[in-house]
């Protein structure tokens, strides 16, 4: 199905130009949702990336927005533009399973506040995006909904957590997708799918659950590291979906009543950084670095190669801080987790040993809460209102499928290669992952971390790449022989 302009196909359009088109009556949200179903039948068979996709509720919501525009008046600014929620994300009607089939029936009452702010800006709800049971490999598959694949590559991860929202992004299954992350889940898939993918600052995003789900004591690194945030093709996707999920929450143990500004482009100081752990970049990785830090120096922005080792020592304080934690859990994942979630979390916590030891004691812990404050005044001086920072999104090419399954050798390099994913989720500072184009058949991309509540600044420096960098959707050629 094509618009009545360009030719272009609708599921290849951005959120704003299907947002405008449904206002000026271009073309209708019916037609918008029946073009996305239409490529969903087409592509998702060969990836699984959406799971519990119901068309008749897709095209009733979209009939609501036509009704909306009849009508006339204010309308919303997703109106009619269809957007996937993570299965691990509470939405009225749908189960919240995690990937965990004893969970399958966990059918929940009501929205989280992400999940009702994007209905709120009038969004179609298309499907659920798989995940790794529990949501925590930079893998996606489990026992309930089966494996989602790399577009590009079915031999590649298409990362995790949010491993089937930037699947189904890449694939145009929809333009902008609600993920999480905790420790890369919404950058690492955007990198391994050739997708963006924003993570907010703590607290701009409420991570609160509806009220009737089952009560959870978050842990303390879940309530200082974990955030939703938006996937999409395009960095002005990411705005919109961003700026639909805001809902200022203070029910949230780190929410603030504050919204990010629109947006003022300006120059600003460009920190590159390369390695802050010993992890060396692959020639990909660095070509990638390369690429965007000269297309920054084209766009104005004044670029400098710079040591930051505090992100090192970040990455370094992850490692103890959650895995700590999620040893607290493994009762509840060794009863209802698949087996490759064990088998990942146990490397994971061997392959951290090495740093922290067998046995981290409760001074290590509360040491480590401590120093995480420091580094995060540190970054923030270093920063002010004018710098970015930027770096590898990890730095190996999207792994091979499973690769945390290999063995403990394995398992260590690929916490190295994350470092960058890694120090950004412990000190809360905002960070996008923006593509660069193709290497060797597979995305490349770089990551850009900015000051806190500075996403204006990130998401007008990505644009920057954007602009400059080659762009193109995947073909699944491999999905159909050829």
């Amino acid at each position: 199905m094509t618009d009545t302009t360009g030719g272009t196909p609708l599921w290849d359009h951005s959120a704003a130009e299907l947002a405008a088109g449904i206002r000026a009556r271009t073309f209708s949200a019916i037609e918008v949702a029946q073009a996305f179903l239409a490529r969903i039948d087409e592509t998702n068979p060969a990836l699984n990336a959406l799971v519990d996709i119901r068309p008749e509720e897709a095209l009733a919501q979209a009939a609501a927005a036509d009704a909306a525009v009849a009508a006339g008046g204010d309308l919303p600014p997703l109106l009619g533009v269809p957007v996937s929620t993570k299965i691990n994300t509470s939405q009225r009607g749908y189960a919240s399973s995690h990937g965990v089939p004893a969970w399958a029936g966990a059918v929940a009452q009501d929205d989280a506040v992400c999940i009702a702010g994007l209905r709120d800006a009038g969004a179609t709800l298309m499907g659920r995006s798989n995940s790794p049971a529990f949501a925590v490999r930079w893998f996606t598959g489990n026992d309930l909904h089966g494996k989602t694949l790399n577009p590009w590559n079915p031999d590649r991860t298409p990362g995790g957590s949010s491993g089937g929202a930037a699947a189904s992004v890449a694939a145009g299954m929809t333009p902008i997708a609600q993920g999480n992350d905790i420790g890369g889940s919404v950058r690492f898939p955007a990198y391994c799918c050739g997708a963006v993918g924003l993570r907010p600052t703590m607290g701009l995003v409420s991570g609160v659950e509806p009220r009737g789900a089952e009560e959870f004591d978050s842990p303390l690194s879940f309530q200082t590291m974990a955030v939703h945030g938006a996937l999409g093709w395009t960095v002005d996707d990411v705005r919109l979906g961003l700026h639909a999920m805001v809902s200022p929450d203070l029910t949230d143990p780190v929410g603030l009543p504050v919204r990010p500004p629109l947006g003022d482009p300006r120059r600003v100081k460009v920190a590159v950084v390369r390695d802050a752990t010993g992890a060396k970049p692959h020639p990909s990785v660095d070509a990638a670095i390369d690429d965007a830090a000269r297309w920054l120096s084209d766009a104005g922005h004044e670029v400098e190669e710079v040591e930051l080792p505090l992100l090192g020592e970040a990455a370094r304080l992850w490692s103890l801080l959650l895995y700590q934690e999620l040893r607290t859990m493994m009762s509840e994942i060794e009863r209802f987790g698949d087996d490759t979630v064990r088998i990942s979390l146990a490397a994971s916590f061997t392959a951290a040993a090495e740093t922290w030891g067998e046995q981290p004691t409760l001074t290590d812990y509360i040491r480590g809460y401590a120093r995480r404050g420091t580094l995060i005044n540190r970054l923030q001086q270093f920063l002010g209102q004018d710098r970015i920072v930027l770096t590898p999104v990890c730095a190996e090419p999207p792994f091979e499928q499973d690769a945390d399954l290999a063995g403990d050798a394995r398992v260590s390099e690929l916490l190295a290669a994350q470092w960058p994913m890694q120090a950004v989720p412990v000190l809360g500072f905002p960070a996008i992952s923006v593509p660069t184009g193709l290497r060797d058949g597979l995305p490349s991309g770089v990551q850009l971390i900015g000051g806190r509540f500075q996403e204006d600044l990130l998401l007008h420096v990505a644009t920057a790449i954007e602009a400059r960098a080659t762009r193109t959707r995947p073909t699944l050629s491999w999905a159909q022989g050829g």
